[in-house]
């Protein structure tokens, strides 16, 4: 049976995310803040706190871990304001631990500013999955802003292999086993030493759901093994094929044909930035060449941005 967390972290800190926007902002001087951690490889990136400190728009409040004074969102609001001249910052203030202030800072750096790269958001899930191991993939995956699936193989890199019995907390708050065999073998005996016996009361002695619990039933009336193919395949799963490398240049000429995307505005948008993407590909040296000098820096501060963009995409479709 699935059996609830005392708190789920990883849910509590994904609605925090939007629940920050209701709380009071404070001005506070600059000089008393901290700034000692990020999910960041690089804390700060001068050249995006210059353009934010010669934007003309107010910033908004950066997040401040009360207990310690220290930034969690907004080092470069904060750079931004020191360059101003400013003497003081507006602030909301977040009260919980300083573990979760961590993981709030990389809840909050994965959806706006500066994107976090590919190699930072996979270093923030391998810091989660240290500090949360009994998370379960997507629910690390939601903070870090990767794929299930890529969490899944940080996970197998970074710690030993899950023990039987081992339970996941999941993004609802509830703990599940990873494998659902032993509580079959388990409601199956139990079943059969009293056939009466209530679904309810038999999830609540073997660890499962009560939905499992009448698989299990209607499977031993029929005679099959009340485990099931699919549960016993996970206990020794089959090594996969290593996937051959997709032909990119078919890919996207398959996608130009599709009349899904060439009849729909947003399958045309789609497209026209698939050939940016592949022009610039193609074209890639010589258009550097050919750009003033005086550009550059911008140009490779933006290409860098709109790439990040891209693998943020690229995980959300995944």
């Amino acid at each position: 049976m699935a059996e609830t967390a005392c708190r789920n972290d990883a849910e509590y800190l994904l609605a925090l995310r939007g629940e920050l926007l209701d709380l009071p902002v404070q001005d506070i001087p600059v000089d008393t803040l901290r700034v000692t951690d990020s999910p960041r490889s690089r804390v700060e990136d001068p050249g995006h706190s210059r353009v934010l400190a010669q934007a003309q728009d107010a910033l908004p409040p950066v997040i401040v871990h009360r207990p310690s004074m220290t930034v969690v969102d907004g080092v470069h609001r904060l750079r931004a304001a020191q360059l101003r001249g400013r003497t003081t910052i507006p602030v909301r203030f977040f009260d919980g631990s300083a573990e979760d202030a961590r993981l709030l800072a990389v809840a909050l750096n994965v959806t706006h500013g500066l994107p976090l790269t590919l190699a930072e958001r996979t270093a923030a899930a391998e810091r989660i999955l240290t500090a949360r191991p009994d998370w379960s993939d997507r629910a690390v995956a939601s903070l870090a802003g990767l794929s299930a699936g890529k969490t899944a193989e940080i996970r197998r890199r970074v710690l030993d292999p899950a023990v039987p019995g081992t339970k996941r907390i999941g993004r609802d708050g509830r703990a599940r086993p990873l494998d659902a065999s032993h509580g079959r073998a388990l409601a199956a005996a139990l079943l059969t030493q009293d056939p009466t016996a209530s679904l309810r009361r038999v999830a609540r002695e073997a660890g499962i759901s009560p939905a499992t619990v009448a698989d299990v039933r209607a499977r031993l009336a029929r005679g099959d093994d009340p485990v099931g193919p699919r549960h016993i395949a996970r206990r020794t799963p089959a090594p996969a094929a290593p996937k051959p490398a997709p032909d990119v240049g078919e890919m996207h000429r398959r996608l130009r044909r599709d009349p899904a995307l060439r009849f729909s505005e947003t399958g045309r948008s789609f497209l026209r930035l698939l050939e940016a993407g592949a022009a610039l590909d193609r074209h890639r040296e010589g258009i550097a060449a050919g750009l003033p000098p005086h550009c550059r820096a911008a140009a490779a501060h933006l290409a860098q941005a709109y790439a990040q963009s891209w693998e943020l995409f690229a995980n959300e479709l995944q």
